[in-house]
């Protein structure tokens, strides 16, 4: 993933250099939280509803929801970077203290085991139950919930771990609110293949809940670093997700109980949000370094 803070436009600084920097990421790096998020999620709802005695199913959709974002994830970050050599030299080291190395280490190892639990699948499926296949799928399993969690709420952390205003007041929220936004996401997926069990409803609920929590929050603190979550453009997408996310698939699902139709537009809803979400909080990025900037003496 490329750096997230470029020169803003006003020079303001030494040497004509900006004091703030915003930041430079196009389309890939929203749809890659979002698609890595709702794997990621995806991983963990499929691990507990196979410890759970789930439909098998269901545990294989949410496998193949995760590999698919598996596999989607690498090419957006690579496009992003605009090299493929930008993204390797990015696995030489592993660095702790940085969100983005960890970060691109998760997502390598949730690759390769939520690869490892959908070919599993596969080759049990082929071929009847197979003791040690259906072990290695398992245990790659685990591996892919594990390090689903971290990818599903890191985004969160790195654009948090920021000089820029409205992020890094946002430092110990955003983890959760893009976690949670994943899990609604992975969710509905689910639903809208089918699955219609009261596990999911309420998972699906509690996400929401969530969601509705941290857009009530974000809309009573007065802060003016938060302003860009409100006026202008930035302000109107990260609405129109909060609404999405939280109050409107909120609603539909509590009113409507018993109701697929009403199920199925939660979900759709929710997926829509999820995207909006995460545009909406680069966009607040890039009007938050904007603001500072042109605020700075």
């Amino acid at each position: 993933m490329s750096d997230p803070s470029a020169p803003a436009s006003t020079p303001t600084g030494y040497y004509g250099l900006p004091q703030l920097k915003g930041p430079v990421w196009t389309w890939e790096v929203p749809a890659y939280f979002f698609v890595g998020g709702t794997a990621g999620a995806a991983a963990v709802v499929g691990a507990v509803a196979r410890a759970a005695g789930a439909p098998s199913s269901l545990v294989t959709h949410a496998r193949w929801i995760a590999v698919a974002g598996a596999a989607a994830s690498p090419p957006l970050l690579i496009s992003d970077l605009g090299r493929p050599e930008r993204f390797l030299n990015m696995l030489r080291v592993v660095k702790l203290q940085s969100p983005m190395s960890v970060g691109t280490w998760t997502m390598v190892t949730f690759s390769t085991a939520a690869a490892a639990a959908a070919f599993a699948d596969l080759v049990s499926r082929g071929r009847g139950p197979s003791t040690p296949v259906r072990t290695i799928g398992n245990a790659a399993e685990i591996v892919s919930a594990a390090s689903g969690l971290v990818l599903a709420t890191y985004t969160g952390v790195l654009i948090g771990a920021t000089a820029i205003p409205v992020w890094s007041r946002n430092v110990g929220l955003l983890p959760v609110h893009f976690g949670a936004s994943g899990l609604g996401a992975a969710v509905s997926l689910l639903e809208l293949f089918g699955h219609r069990s009261r596990a999911l409803s309420k998972i699906a609920i509690g996400a929401a809940a969530v969601e509705t929590a941290i857009g009530l929050r974000l809309e009573t603190q007065r802060e003016p670093a938060l302003e860009p979550l409100r006026t202008g453009r930035s302000g109107n997408v990260t609405r129109a997700g909060e609404l999405l996310s939280g109050p409107v698939p909120l609603a539909l699902r509590l009113l409507g109980r018993g109701s697929s139709n009403a199920r199925q537009l939660a979900a759709v809803a929710t997926l829509i949000g999820s995207v909006l979400t995460r545009v909406g909080w680069i966009e607040a990025g890039r009007e938050s370094a904007a603001r500072t900037t042109s605020s700075l003496p």
